[in-house]
């Protein structure tokens, strides 16, 4: 009776421990689930906020508010590489650049880089809204891609932006797998702003 009591209970020790096992993973997918989920609300925020000001800007760009300021051999756009941009509004200038990815070696990502936004030459403002990619590619009026950096910004018609974003935390999974950055991508094809060769 001894020996079978024995073994019931050991039986009943690994049953009970795979059972924990098991509802110790089930809580750490849920967990998990939860945090990508967040992330995801956070990151689609991110980018929303982030289209919204470029929109803004490269729409506006090359307007002027007086027509007698308006030259039509002049272009709006001064300054224009794949991952920069200056251009004139009304009496500003803006400018778009991104940083180093060294330049945020604290944060979780490792792929996150800042974008810079800066305005009549004052220092560029930028925050982690974890941007991991920001590519500009310029086209002619027959819709050739322009070589960058541009040398003659005259011949820009359109402008793509391809804008990437990741979880600025991601997931870290304890089981061994690897940290989980969840990503959006944007594309504006072809942008093209009325004013940017001053007309």
């Amino acid at each position: 009776m001894g020996f079978s009591t024995l073994i019931d209970i050991l039986g009943s020790v690994v049953i009970g421990g795979m059972l924990l096992l098991i509802l110790l993973r089930i809580n750490d997918i849920a967990v998990r689930k939860s945090f990508t989920f967040t992330g995801d609300a956070i990151l689609q925020k991110n980018l929303v906020e982030i289209v919204k000001l470029l929109e803004f800007d490269f729409r506006q760009m090359g307007y002027n508010s007086d027509w007698a300021n308006i030259d039509p051999t002049v272009s709006a756009i001064f300054l224009a590489d794949s991952t920069a941009i200056s251009f004139t509004i009304d009496t500003s200038t803006v400018s778009y650049s991104v940083g180093d990815p060294s330049e945020l070696l604290g944060t979780p990502n490792p792929n996150d880089i800042l974008l810079y936004r800066s305005e009549n030459g004052n220092p560029p403002l930028a925050s982690n809204l974890g941007v991991t990619r920001f590519e500009l590619s310029y086209y002619d009026l027959w819709g050739n891609e322009i070589a960058t950096p541009v040398v003659n910004f005259g011949t820009i018609e359109t402008i793509q932006i391809d804008l990437v974003v990741e979880d600025v935390y991601g997931y870290e999974d304890r089981y061994g797998e690897e940290d989980t950055y969840t990503k959006s991508a944007w594309r504006q094809i072809r942008m093209s702003s009325r004013n940017r060769n001053g007309r």
